[in-house]
């Protein structure tokens, strides 16, 4: 059972099943360069949040043979998840800029309003890899259910070609599945890994 924090911001409510620290097993299969990358990986992936209108987000994964050998360890991700809207005068940014107005607590009549005609919300997600590489994805939250695709890629010069992604995510009889797709290394759009987490805390 989880429970709702009772300070949490109510543009958070949309996405408070996602909170806590989940842990668990995943697989990878993925052909690419005459090469077929395969294998089970360990799984970490924590969403909390610091009293802002977003989430923190931070994955760290290891493949499954390898136990704690640093060589084994998979590109690690962090970032931020929250609603899509347009900022107000209570945001601060960009940069380091305050906020021009007021601060005054966003309720759930303005949240509720964010709805989107299928009855979800529409979110984005900043996620950036040790390697270099940021996403900005787009999507949709409806219930327990994310669905979201890059809207941009940025890499640096020396990194593997790496040009596209969608990520789902569940909640399964308190589980957190997810899958991630990728478009890399000169192939199509395809499936890339997907994991079963359960709450670690």
């Amino acid at each position: 059972m989880f429970d709702l924090p009772a300070d949490l911001p109510a543009d958070l409510v949309p996405l408070s099943w996602l909170i806590g620290v989940w842990e668990g097993t995943g697989v990878i299969e993925y052909d690419a360069a005459g090469r077929t990358h395969s294998g089970q990986f360990v799984h970490r992936v924590s969403f909390s949040h610091d009293g802002g209108d977003y989430l923190n987000y931070a994955a760290a994964a290891w493949l499954a043979e390898g136990g704690s050998d640093p060589a084994q360890r998979l590109v690690p991700e962090t970032g931020y998840w929250r609603l899509h809207r347009p900022a107000g005068d209570a945001d601060a940014g960009p940069a380091l800029l305050p906020a021009p107005g007021s601060p005054a607590p966003r309720t759930a009549d303005d949240v509720e309003a964010l709805r989107t005609p299928r009855g979800g919300f529409e979110i984005e997600a900043a996620i950036v890899h040790a390697d270099g590489v940021s996403e900005l994805y787009l999507g949709e939250v409806a219930g327990p259910r994310i669905e979201m695709s890059t809207d941009a890629v940025v890499r640096p010069s020396g990194s593997r070609a790496y040009s596209r992604a969608t990520r789902m995510y569940g909640l399964v009889d308190g589980h957190l599945l997810w899958a991630w797709d990728i478009q890399a290394l000169g192939q199509e759009l395809r499936s890339h890994a997907s994991a079963r987490l359960a709450r670690a805390d």
